[in-house]
């Protein structure tokens, strides 16, 4: 101020130094008298500061929810669970996945100790019980999921059969007492299993057509086998669908359409597999006769160039499913918004046996109960398989999945194969990348619809198959990475905000349902971290008023 009172320098003077100043300077400095506070609190300054700090392409608006930039920016740095509050070392092994109930009271995390472990989420996160699975031969819990009411806790794990073989099995255990309901096979434990409904889970079997040639079928099971009447139906057979070049079904999981309710309903494209519409497009010719033709082509010599034994197979195989699949039907596309129309996902593949598609099939309301023939709606003769609704090819190696809270987005981890690679033999899968790609698809549109997210790491060679799992709240995706650290996206800007560190790898996130600023995260490095975001912190640890610390905590947190 001058002697008169009047300001020294003007607003626009300030404003063009306070640009050179970076957001911790800015606020302070707002604290000198009520003409700096005054344009300290700029909205032109604070969005230069938001994107300056954030990196954000300046193409992307701000957030719609948002009031202001000065709010957007301290809702990115204080509002991000990347606070360790606690370390849960009850595991004694690695700790593979991690999943919380509906309500957020109760969480359970899976380990390659062959338990499940059900936690009460408190201040204090406590454990409240322990099932240990290898009295069922178990070799490792997976994988897990609560019910819709949090009844039941539906298991996944891996199973030691006769002379070693390994296979699944999902268990469901009972919220009331924690006793065993029910045990259900499932092949390839890859396929984990969900819940379809309140009291119907879905499993997966396999069967070998040939070598690289496979049927999977998914069944429907109802959580409560061993006390149904012998007169009721307790299991039913979904979809079955042939798999070529080695590929199966895996990571199965249920999208509810319902849930977006303010849009309309999920619309997948009926387009069927890219390996049969290929095959309906050859100039009209019947199914029967083009398997006819190819044999009668083989035995007089005519198949030039001469094909191996695997493309042999797969050509033989192609012409049979055309032949034997139940086509997409078009007028099953309700527009009814208040349809509990459901889509089953999974990955799959037609080019080899790791995963690099995504299968979409609807779930059609006479499907969701295992009243009815066991083995489902009767089939003709020329329908033994199921046709998807649609398919996503990634061009790379899937190796995670989770669906937005309102279910309307799909993001998918994935390791990319290189752009213009050729798979000639399908036992023998491309190079894959380092760096994780994270896309984002719209299931009302079929289609990516931001670049994909990048950050983290993994290392795994592309001949063995893993995942590691992610979650998504309202405004952040979290994910886990071999490179020992978890990983925090915003989704609306797209923007790597944290990075949480481990010992080894990191396996599952999981975010609470009912408070996105406490995430979870687990490794193999046998612990569960507890992350809560700075401003939960700063509210647990007030017993006081401290007015000049609390008008500026949330810097107190800086990013290093």
């Amino acid at each position: 101020m001058d002697a008169g009172g009047g300001p020294l320098l003007p607003d626009s003077v300030l404003y063009e130094i306070f640009l050179y100043l970076d957001h911790v300077d800015v606020l302070s400095v707002g604290l000198v008298c009520q003409q700096w506070h005054a344009v300290a609190r700029d909205e032109f300054l604070w969005k230069e500061l938001f994107y300056r700090y954030y990196r954000v392409s300046r193409e992307v608006p701000r957030h719609p929810a948002a009031v202001s930039w000065y709010d957007e920016f301290q809702r990115l740095y204080d509002t991000i669970p990347c606070v360790e509050v606690q370390a849960l070392k009850e595991h004694n092994d690695q700790v593979l996945h991690l999943s919380f109930s509906h309500s957020g009271c109760l969480f359970a995390s899976c380990s390659k100790d062959c338990t499940v472990k059900i936690w009460s989420n408190e201040l204090d996160i406590s454990l409240q019980h322990s099932s240990n699975m290898r009295p069922y031969n178990w070799s490792y819990t997976q994988f897990s999921q609560f019910n819709s009411d949090d009844s039941l806790l539906l298991v996944s794990g891996v199973f030691v059969g006769p002379h070693n073989s390994s296979s699944g099995e999902i268990a469901v255990i009972s919220m009331e007492n924690f006793t065993l309901l029910s045990r259900v096979r499932n092949k390839p434990y890859d396929v984990f299993g969900c819940w379809l409904n309140e009291t119907n889970l879905i499993s997966g079997n396999l069967h070998r057509i040939g070598r690289i040639t496979s049927c999977s079928v998914l069944w429907l099971n109802n959580a409560f086998q061993g006390v149904e009447s012998e007169n009721v139906n307790v299991v039913k057979r979904l979809f079955k669908i042939q798999n070529l070049n080695a590929s199966t079904i895996r990571t199965v999981m249920v999208a509810d359409c319902s849930r977006d309710s303010e849009e309309e309903e999920v619309k997948p494209k009926q387009t069927p597999e890219p390996a049969v519409q290929e095959l309906l497009d050859e100039g009209g010719v019947t199914a029967e006769d083009g398997l006819q033709q190819f044999f009668d082509d083989i035995m007089e010599g005519r198949v030039r160039p001469a094909m191996t034994e695997t493309e042999l197979e797969t050509k033989v195989a192609e012409l049979f499913v055309r032949s034997r699949t139940k086509p997409p039907e078009l007028n099953l596309l309700s527009t009814d918004s208040n349809s509990k129309t459901k889509y089953l996902i999974f990955t799959t593949g037609c080019l080899t046996y790791s995963p690099h598609q995504i299968g979409i099939k609807r779930i059609l309301p006479h499907q969701m109960t295992t009243a009815g023939p066991v083995l489902g709606e009767e089939r003709r003769s020329d329908e033994f398989f199921d046709s998807l609704d649609h398919v996503i090819d990634i061009h790379g190696h899937i190796i995670g999945m989770g669906l937005s809270p309102d279910h309307r987005y799909l993001y998918v981890n994935s390791r990319a194969w290189p752009r213009d690679c050729v798979i000639s033999d399908p036992m023998q899968p491309p190079p894959i990348a380092e760096e994780i790609d994270l896309h984002v698809f719209d299931l009302k549109t079929m289609k990516e619809v931001k670049r994909a997210l990048r950050a983290h790491r993994a290392y795994t060679p592309n001949e063995e198959c893993f995942f590691i799992f992610l979650d998504v709240s309202r405004d952040f995706v979290a994910s886990g990475a071999e490179d020992r650290h978890g990983y925090i996206w915003d989704r609306h800007y797209n923007i790597c905000l944290a990075k949480l560190q481990h010992d080894n790898v990191v396996n599952s996130v999981a975010f609470s349902p009912v408070e996105q600023e406490l995430l979870l995260t687990a490794s193999d490095d046998t612990t569960i971290k507890v992350w809560r975001s700075p401003r939960a912190v700063r509210i647990q640890q007030a017993r006081k008023p401290r007015p000049r610390k609390l008008l500026f905590s949330w810097l107190m947190n800086q990013k290093s």
